[in-house]
């Protein structure tokens, strides 16, 4: 039994495979709460399906590219779900789900202010940020809701090999935060001290 999961955009899903088929599956839209949601969200998953952690074989985790908190939220869980279970955790990005849904090897992710981040599996080795959506005829991961995507996560993570790389975060931009540009504190010396 597979379970994967996703919170990289304004959701929170989940899947759960078991053989050939997909036995439970849940996506709630939501824009915060995600890491409050997640755990109980999966337990939901998990007395769907009748399973239980203790039947799980391997997790799949959608690493992005997405929003930045949430990606960390699903990878950080997947990871120390990885380590507690005893078990392999797959790391699946929006492109590899988009690839097989739709059966193009060229994808776009909408990304903020009316951009994209586009791949080319035939041309590119890594993805871009473009200033705009693409052309016709790339399939857009947009095509497909949060829970075919979840669901194909599943299914994909039942394919990588059991020792892939632990999952990480699928970042193409840096954060759109930054440090503050205030000027540190001053540390002052206590009276009495040298």
């Amino acid at each position: 039994m597979i379970l994967s999961f996703d919170t990289s955009a304004q959701h929170c899903a989940a899947a759960l495979l078991s053989g050939d088929t997909i036995v439970a599956v849940r996506c709630e839209d939501m824009a915060r709460g995600q890491a409050e949601r997640l755990v109980p969200l999966l337990e939901e998953v998990l007395r769907e399906g009748g399973a239980a952690w203790a039947d799980l074989s391997r997790l799949g985790v959608g690493i992005g590219p997405g929003n930045f908190t949430g990606i960390r939220i699903s990878v950080a869980l997947a990871r120390g779900l990885s380590l507690g279970l005893g078990i392999p955790a797959i790391g699946v990005s929006l492109f590899d789900t988009t690839m097989r849904l739709s059966n193009r090897r060229q994808i776009a992710v909408p990304a903020p202010r009316d951009q994209a981040y586009v791949f080319d599996a035939d041309n590119m080795q890594v993805p871009v940020l473009a200033p705009a959506l693409p052309e016709p005829g790339v399939a857009l991961s947009t095509d497909h809701s949060a829970s075919d995507h979840v669901a194909m996560m599943a299914r994909i993570a039942a394919t990588r090999p059991a020792n892939a790389p632990r999952p990480a975060p699928l970042y193409i931009k840096p954060a759109d935060a930054a440090p503050s540009r205030d000027a540190p504190p001053v540390m002052l010396d206590s009276p009495g001290t040298s």
